[in-house]
């Protein structure tokens, strides 16, 4: 294996790695602050969840863009 072939590999990994903690940490945030804002006006929950869940379905793309990434840094 050339030390070319191994920093791709090491780069593949840091990208999954940082993106699967990033998406862990966005989530959490996103989650959070929608049970906040719920708490504190229950009647609009339901808007409250309908954004949540827009603004999940961005943050879960991120990692799906860096796994993509990987694979393409791991067929050099």
């Amino acid at each position: 294996m050339s030390l070319g072939a191994g920093l791709a590999l090491l780069g593949a990994g840091i990208a999954a790695g940082l993106a699967a903690i990033g998406t862990g940490v966005g989530n959490g945030l996103v989650i959070s602050k929608m049970l906040e804002a719920s708490a504190r006006q229950p009647e609009l929950s339901g808007q409250f969840r309908t954004n949540m869940f827009i603004g999940v379905g961005l943050i879960e793309a991120v990692p799906i863009i860096a796994v993509v990434i990987a694979f393409l840094l791991y067929a050099k």
